[in-house]
């Protein structure tokens, strides 16, 4: 029973969460009253009290009243003008994205008030300490923790990135409103500022009206790590720390990072022809330049911060080294440039590379540029000019990028402007100077003149202002260590924009970093000279985090795994066989299959011809491969295998890899970078969930490729399991129980041969697509399967959600790290009998059958789905740059699954995550097993969390207004089906409860049903407003207002249901 003081703390904790509401809405009001006027404001009153007063009949329990004031609304509302429907739209979806940012701040400032935090480090490091785990084993485990999250880009993200900027903008601001120090006059500004905002994003179009590119994609990405993951590592990386030294007496290892991030923005090409070799080539280099600039602004900050001349032996020379090597430098050029006449000069600088005209698109991006008008929200500090650091550190500098960016500056010299071309400090090229052909000509080479004159000037100027090395009074070392660090950092980044515009870079590999480790060597050596010194709080700040920062990111800051489809790499083979008068590869059966790809991956010569022509699709395959190759393990992560299905589909891709970089690494001259990928095959649909431990198992059998395991990937397989596809095929009980069974097989079968697994979890956002909390959904894992590893997706618009904000990402990180820790220390329990297993099977067969009739059986139900959900007008929003559908089938089956839990989430039907559900527990419930489900609700945590989430979803389900969409756009010939499902949710509600013991939904989470409730006003008119659009659109389908105001309603229904698919 809930204690009476949590009651209290609840009521208070959301009082705070009301006044944020009514101080948003108040001044979104204040906004429209100057924006549309006060007549239209009258209107969007009565429209909202006619919801408010209609749900709190209906929670009264006074139906027929309810349903006066709902039909009140809806006629109201279909006697608006298009333009009045339009603002209307807008301005209740701006309300419910303003009630979203208050919700993520209440949770925040609850979990920032609470004195013990549940699920934190220290609370679940507590619980095993005193539940008889030793010290030392809990250090060790945290230690060889690997969980790596990876960032997708699943089209579910509604909101353009303009406007998610600004919501973090006013989450900021309400942040700072909640300070206890605050004057009359801050509280005044604070408004003002608020308004600001608010009146910015009234006149921002908050449509996309282009379709975002996989490099948009990736940018956007990207900026997640900038503007929050980028500052939640080091606070993350404190919090297991300070927890692991207060139970275990040490601290993590500064190098030690229990999670890591992957992407797929630009590596995803499963059924998206917008992501080629050379997007995938271009996004990783982009990946690159954004980790280095990052690490320049952080080296920036500690070479201001370190100014202390007390260091150890080995950083004094490694100073003074650095010294000897700049002032011999400096010598050197500096006798060249008076040997050198003004006409040798020239003649000089015209044999230097041309300078690159054009970055692309988006190499300048991320930085969080929308988010603070231009400048990064990382300072770059302006150093005193004292500080150490030499003008000229190269001879004869090949780059036309002025030298002068290796001085005493916070601000790069060269890097990509605002339109994507380079920019220079010292403006050698004004701002309208076009940087065409002409460029590159006369004008460049007088440039060039200027450029090398002035530098000479400059050389022996600064000789004037700095004593020679054996004068210098008292040498700032760490400054000196770290501007080293810092020029190398910026030839880095001067390169990897070279290779962004495929102009060739001999640079000296001396001269920037290719690897983590090069970098943390320096970055460590001050630490521990720090810490020698008796300057270990010095050590432990800035300079800490800086190295976590490296640890955890790396040169790449998310590793880019690639995605294909098995078919394509079927259709590759097949090109080869028939062109090498092999036969067909595809119509081979498994065994020839294994033996042709066996005897190859044991061969030395490569398999592809290099006069071999092929279709574009098949060259397509090859060139990733090629680009895998040049790139390797050290910017890539892992090749998987959509559709997997066979032992043949992991080889196949084993094969085409081992070709490419047996290619690539002739024409190199030298071995590829990095290692092989390791290749993960995903299976997604019931079948092959029900094949995958068999399929694993023949993989492992395989002499060549268990060798391979254990000499490449440490003796690690990692397979893919995917929610999404099954959920689809077979409805989310049947995928629950299948993908447990799946995983359960998975792990049989490599313990069998003794090599270690990683079970990568394709979860979507919605529950629909396996999404839910995700401590949650960790823990309801089966036994065995998370053993400090794991690997899940984070898609859409759960990236923004959890991730958008520092304090929101730290949190969701001790989460996923506390939850694999108990998983691995302290798994879940089996099925405490045999015969609870043969009840899942049961409901599963059963939900299936049920499932699997409405959805692929019933010829009704795919017109009933277009026409009673927006589906088919879907395909007019511009969230995500790869196709609605894998083939050009109408059909569910060719359906991806995003936009068909997208659809009826919509609709607030929400039927994917439910449907079949009820059917196969009234059909175990009927035989008199009742009390036997409330026994495994109880005792087995993934039947329990599997009821939870069906819990909380119908939770979210609104039958009133999903009969309204039936009744307005269905026909008649069909609304029986509308009705007969409607039954169907009810029925599932009904056994739910039965089973989980509540009276009603959310019981058992009264902070959700609340934030429901509190969105309703807002949100059901939204949809009423939907309906109307969506009757209007249909006989006037080329109307784009019309379409504008539709897209505009499904902005609002995706911010007020917080998910979309």
């Amino acid at each position: 029973m809930t204690d009476t003081t949590d009651d209290i703390a609840e009521e208070i904790s959301f009082q705070n969460f009301d006044d944020d509401c009514k101080l948003l809405g108040n001044l979104l009001n204040d906004v429209l009253q100057r924006e549309v006027g006060g007549k239209f404001m009258e209107k969007i009153e009565r429209n909202r009290i006619l919801a408010q007063s209609a749900c709190n009949m209906r929670s009264a329990g006074i139906e027929d009243a309810a349903e006066l004031l709902e039909k009140q609304l809806a006629s109201d509302i279909s006697k608006m003008t298009l333009e009045e429907a339009l603002t209307l739209a807008r301005a209740f979806s701006h309300y419910l994205n303003l009630m979203g940012i208050a919700e993520t701040h209440h949770r925040v400032r609850k979990s920032r008030n609470l004195t013990h935090l549940s699920r934190s480090c220290d609370d679940i490091f507590s619980q095993l300490i005193q539940g008889g785990v030793s010290p030392d084993e809990l250090y060790d485990t945290v230690c060889k923790q690997e969980v790596e999250i990876v960032l997708t880009a699943h089209p579910t993200q509604i909101n353009r990135r303009t406007l998610q900027y600004k919501h973090i903008r006013i989450a900021h601001l309400l942040d700072y409103n909640d300070r206890p120090d605050l004057t009359h006059e801050d509280r005044e500004m604070l408004i003002e500022d608020l308004v600001r905002e608010i009146t910015s994003i009234w006149q921002t179009d908050e449509l996309r009206r282009h379709k975002p590119t996989p490099v948009d994609e990736a940018r956007a990405g990207l900026s997640i790590v900038e503007q929050s993951l980028w500052k939640a590592i080091p606070h993350y990386s404190r919090r297991v720390s300070s927890a692991l030294k207060k139970h275990t007496g040490r601290p993590l290892p500064l190098t030690c990072t229990p999670i890591k991030f992957g992407s797929w923005m630009g590596g995803d090409r499963d059924g998206n022809p917008n992501v080629t070799a050379k997007v995938t080539k271009d996004v990783s280099l982009l990946s690159r330049w954004m980790a280095i600039d990052l690490y320049i602004r952080e080296v920036d900050s500690l070479r201001f911060e370190l100014s202390m001349n007390r260091c150890n032996d080995r950083l004094l020379w490694l100073a003074h080294e650095i010294l000897e090597k700049e002032t011999s430098s400096e010598e050197r050029l500096e006798s060249r440039s008076q040997s050198l006449t003004r006409s040798q000069i020239k003649l000089h600088n015209q044999q230097l590379p041309s300078l690159p005209t054009q970055l692309p698109a988006g190499a300048h991006m991320p930085s969080c540029t929308e988010c603070n008008d231009g400048d990064s929200q990382y300072p770059r500090l302006e150093l005193p000019g004292n500080d150490y650091m030499p003008l000229n550190r190269q001879e004869g500098q090949g780059s036309s990028c002025s030298d002068s960016q290796f001085q005493d500056s916070g601000h790069s010299s060269c890097k990509p402007s605002e339109n994507g071309n380079l920019a220079s400090s010292n403006n050698l090229q004004p701002a309208g100077t076009p940087r065409g052909s002409s460029f590159a000509s006369g004008q460049l080479l007088a440039q060039r003149k200027l450029f090398a004159e002035s530098q000479i000037g400059r050389s022996s100027f600064h000789k004037l202002l700095e004593p020679s090395l054996p004068q210098l009074p008292g040498i700032a070392p760490y400054r000196i260590v770290l501007g080293d660090v810092k020029d190398k950092l910026m030839k880095t980044r001067r390169r990897l924009e070279l290779l962004l515009e495929e102009i060739p870079c001999e640079h000296d590999p001396c001269d920037y970093y290719e690897s983590s480790d090069q970098l943390l060597e320096p970055l460590i050596l001050c630490y521990e000279s720090l810490q020698s010194c008796g300057s270990g709080v010095l050590a432990d700040g800035r300079l800490a985090d800086l190295i976590r920062r490296v640890a955890t990111f790396g040169m790449v800051l998310m590793k880019l795994d690639l995605r294909q489809e098995s078919g394509r790499h079927s259709e590759t083979l097949d090109a080869i066989t028939k062109y090498l008068d092999m036969g067909t590869y595809s119509e081979w059966d498994e065994e020839k299959r294994l033996e042709f790809l066996t005897r190859e991956l044991k061969g030395k010569r490569p398999l592809v011809p290099l006069s071999i022509e092929v279709a574009p699709d098949v060259k397509e395959v090859l060139d990733a491969f090629r680009v895998a190759a040049e790139l390797g393990s050290d910017s890539l992560g892992a090749y998987v295998i959509s559709m997997a299905s066979n032992a043949s589909d992991v080889l196949a891709v084993e094969l085409l890899q081992k070709d490419a970089r047996l290619a690539v690494s002739g024409e190199l001259g030298r071995p590829c970078p990095g290692g092989t990928l390791r290749v993960v095959p995903l299976f997604e649909t019931v079948k092959d969930l029900r094949e995958a431990g068999s399929v694993i198992k023949k993989l492992l059998s395989i002499d060549w490729y268990r060798e391979h395991i254990l000499r490449n990937h440490g003796g690690h397989q990692e397979v893919m399991v995917g929610y999404s596809d099954s959920g689809k095929d077979a409805g989310r009980f049947t995928a629950a129980w299948e993908l447990y069974k799946a995983q359960e097989d998975v792990v049989a079968a490599c313990n069998e041969y003794g090599i270690k697994v990683t079970l990568f979890h394709g979860r979507g956002g919605s529950i629909g697509r396996g999404g839910g909390p995700t401590y949650l959904a960790i823990q309801s894992q089966p036994p065995g399967s998370v053993m400090g590893t794991l690997r899940s997706t984070e898609q859409g618009e759960m990236v923004q959600a959890k991730f958008g904000l520092p304090q929101t990402a730290v949190r969701q990180l001790e989460i996923y790290t506390t939850a694999v820790l108990l998983a691995t220390l302290r798994p879940p329990l089996s099925p405490r009998e045999e015969k609870w297993r043969n009840l899942m099977e049961e409901i599963s067969k059963i939900s299936c059958q049920s499932y699997r009739n409405t959805v692929y059986e019933n010829p009704e139900f795919l017109a009933y789905f277009h026409e009673a959900t927006p589906q088919a007008e879907l395909g007019f929003l511009n969230i995500g740059s790869r196709p609605t559908r894998r083939k050009s089938s109408t059909g569910i089956g060719h359906l991806r699954a995003i936009p068909w839990v997208f659809a009826w989430t919509q609709t607030r039907f929400v039927l994917p995550a439910w449907l079949g559900v009820g059917a196969g527990l009234r059909g175990v419930c009927e035989k008199g097993h009742t009390a036997e489900l409330q026994e495994m609700y109880k005792e087995w945590p993934f039947f329990q969390s599997t009821v939870d989430l069906i819990e909380m979803v119908l939770g979210k389900a609104d039958i009133p207004i999903a009969k309204h969409y039936d009744e307005v756009l269905v026909s008649g010939s069909r609304q029986e089906l509308g009705a007969a499902l409607r039954m169907e949710l009810l029925t599932t509600e009904k056994h739910v409860l039965v089973i989980s013991g509540h009276e009603k939904l959310s019981e058992n989470n009264r902070s959700l049903r609340r934030l429901i409730e509190s969105r309703l006003p807002y949100l059901n008119p939204m949809n009423m407003l939907q309906v109307e659009i969506l009757k209007r659109l249909r006989r006037d389908n080329d109307n784009n207002k019309l379409r504008d105001a539709l897209q505009i309603t499904i902005n609002g229904i995706a911010a007020g249901m917080r998910n979309t698919g």
